[in-house]
C-alpha cells in the first residue's frame, strides 16, 4: 500500500490530468444520462405550455409522448454517431485535439438547453440533447484511450479504472443537483440540464496545459523526442526507458501499417480474437443485470473478470431465492436489499474497471481507434435493448428474470478464463503475442485432427 501511495505522489500531475480528464469526459456523459430523468415532469409541462402559446389549443397525450420520446432517444442517436465518428477523429488529430474540440460541441449543446427556457422553443432542447449524445460518443472513446496510453504499466489498471469511477460520479452529482432543494425546480430546471457545459468549459480551459498521449507522438507523428518530454512531463524524472522500449518495439512491429477504419478492421482475420474478446465482456457487462481502485493492479484484469462474473453469478442466485421466498418469510426483503447492495460491490471491485483496462490493453495503436468503435456500438446498443426488452422480461418471467442474467455471467466467466490472456504489466505486443500463441494452437490442433481424419479414411479404404 505504501509504494502504491508513493507511485501517487510520484505521478501527481498525471493524476491531475486524469482529473480534468474525467470531470470533462465520463463524468459528463454520466450526469446527461441521469440529468434527464429529474427534469421529466418539467419540461412535458414547459412543451404543453409552449404549444398552447403557439397554436391556441392543448397538445394532445399521444404528441406529447411522442416528443418526449424524441428528447430522450435523440441522446442515443447522437451517441451512436459520436462513436462512429470517433475512430476516424482520435486516428486522425489525436485524443487531445478531439477532445478540445468536442467540449466546443457540448458548450453549444447546453448553450441550446439552457436559452430554451427564455427562447420558449422545445426544439432547442432536442437539438441540445442530440449534440450532447455526439459528444458523449467521442467523449467516452477518446477518453478511455487517452487515459489508457497516458499511464504507465504499473498504474494502467488504476487510471483506467477511474473512467467508471467518474461515470458514477457523474450520475451523483445529476441525482444531487437534482434535489428540489437545489436545482430541480420548475424554475431551474433548464439550469440544471445546461450545467455540463461548465464542467465541459473547465476541461477546454485546462486540458492544453497537458502534453498528448506518448504513444500518438511516437508511433503516429514519429516525433521521439515529443514522446519522451510528455512521459518526462508525466511521470516525473523515473527512468522510463522499458517503457519507451516496449513502444519502440510495437512501433517497429506495426511498422509500415495504417490506421485501420472500421471496415477494414472487420476484414482483418489476426484482430478477431481480440474483438471477439471485446465483444464477450461488452456484452456480459450489459447484460449482467446492472444498467476501487489499486486492486486491479494487484489482482490482475482476468480474475477479476471471471471471478467477479462467477460473484455476481452467486449473488443473483441467491437473490432469485430471496424474491421466491419474501412471500413466505418477510425477513427475506431484507435479505434482498442487502444481495443487491452485495451485487453492485461485486460489479464494481472486479469488471468495472477491468473491462476498460481489457480493451485498452488488448489492442495495438492502428487497431485501438476501431476497436473503440465498435465497443461504443455495442454499449450504445446495449443500452438501448435493455432499456426496451427487460420490462417484458419482468412482465412475462416476474423474479424469474434473473434467470436469464445469471446464464450470462456463467458462460462469460468461463469463456473469459479459457480464452483471455492476463494483460497486467505487459507491453501491447507481448499481449498480442499471447493472442498469436492462441490462434497457432488452435491452427496446429485443427491440423492434427483433420490429419487423424485423414489417416483414417486412408487405412478405411485400404
Amino acid at each position: 500500500m505504501a509504494g502504491f501511495l508513493s507511485d501517487l505522489v510520484q505521478y501527481r500531475k498525471l493524476l491531475l490530468m486524469i482529473m480534468v480528464l474525467g470531470i470533462g469526459g465520463t463524468h459528463l456523459s454520466g450526469f446527461q444520462m441521469s440529468v434527464i430523468n429529474y427534469t421529466s415532469p418539467y419540461i412535458q409541462k414547459f412543451i404543453n405550455e409552449t404549444w398552447l402559446e403557439r397554436y391556441g389549443s392543448v397538445l394532445q397525450q399521444e404528441t406529447l409522448t411522442l416528443l418526449w420520446s424524441l428528447i430522450v432517444s435523440m441522446y442515443c442517436v447522437g451517441g451512436m454517431i459520436g462513436c462512429l465518428c470517433s475512430g476516424l477523429l482520435t486516428a486522425k488529430y489525436g485524443k487531445k485535439k478531439c477532445l478540445l474540440f468536442n467540449d466546443v460541441v457540448l458548450i453549444i449543446a447546453t448553450l441550446h438547453t439552457g436559452f430554451s427556457r427564455r427562447a420558449k422553443s422545445f426544439e432547442m432542447i432536442l437539438i441540445g440533447r442530440f449534440l450532447e449524445g455526439i459528444g458523449a460518443g467521442i467523449h467516452l472513446n477518446a477518453h478511455v484511450q487517452y487515459a489508457g496510453e497516458i499511464s504507465p504499466k504499473r498504474l494502467r489498471g488504476f487510471v483506467n479504472v477511474s473512467c467508471s469511477v467518474f461515470l458514477a460520479l457523474g450520475k451523483a452529482v445529476a441525482r444531487i443537483l437534482g434535489l428540489r432543494d437545489l436545482l430541480g425546480t420548475e424554475d431551474m430546471w433548464n439550469v440544471l440540464l445546461s450545467f455540463s457545459g461548465l464542467v465541459a468549459l473547465i476541461q477546454l480551459v485546462f486540458l492544453p496545459f497537458f502534453p498528448e498521449s506518448p504513444p500518438y507522438l511516437l508511433m503516429q507523428k514519429g516525433d521521439k523526442a515529443g514522446c519522451l518530454k510528455a512521459m518526462k512531463q508525466l511521470w516525473g524524472e523515473e527512468n522510463y526507458l522499458t517503457e519507451f522500449d516496449d513502444m519502440m518495439k510495437e512501433k517497429a512491429i506495426t511498422k509500415g501499417t495504417k490506421i485501420m477504419n472500421v471496415l477494414e478492421m472487420l476484414k482483418e482475420p489476426s484482430v478477431y480474437p481480440q474483438l471477439s474478446t471485446m465483444l464477450l465482456i461488452l456484452l456480459s457487462l450489459q447484460l449482467c443485470g446492472l444498467s476501487a481502485s489499486s486492486i486491479i493492479d494487484r489482482f490482475g484484469r482476468r480474475i477479476l473478470l471471471w471471478g467477479g462474473y462467477l460473484l455476481m453469478a452467486l449473488i443473483l442466485m441467491l437473490l432469485e431465492i430471496s424474491l421466491l421466498l419474501s412471500d413466505q418469510f418477510l425477513w427475506m426483503r431484507y435479505c434482498s436489499v442487502i444481495l443487491i447492495f452485495l451485487f453492485v460491490i461485486a460489479y464494481g471491485l472486479g469488471p468495472a474497471g477491468a473491462v476498460m483496462s481489457v480493451m485498452n490493453e488488448i489492442f495495438t495503436l492502428s487497431t485501438r481507434s476501431s476497436a473503440f468503435v465498435i465497443g461504443g456500438i455495442i454499449i450504445w446498443l446495449g443500452l438501448t435493448f435493455t432499456g426496451m426488452i427487460f420490462p417484458f422480461a419482468v412482465i412475462f418471467l416476474g423474479p424469474f428474470c434473473f434467470l436469464i442474467f445469471i446464464a450470462v455471467l456463467v458462460i462469460s466467466a468461463v469463456l473469459i478464463y479459457l480464452f483471455l490472456p492476463e494483460t497486467k504489466g505487459k507491453s501491447t505486443s507481448e499481449i498480442t503475442g499471447e493472442f498469436k500463441k492462441c490462434q497457432f494452437k488452435k491452427k496446429r490442433r485443427q491440423t492434427v485432427e483433420k490429419n487423424a481424419t485423414e489417416e483414417k479414411t486412408f487405412c478405411t479404404k485400404l
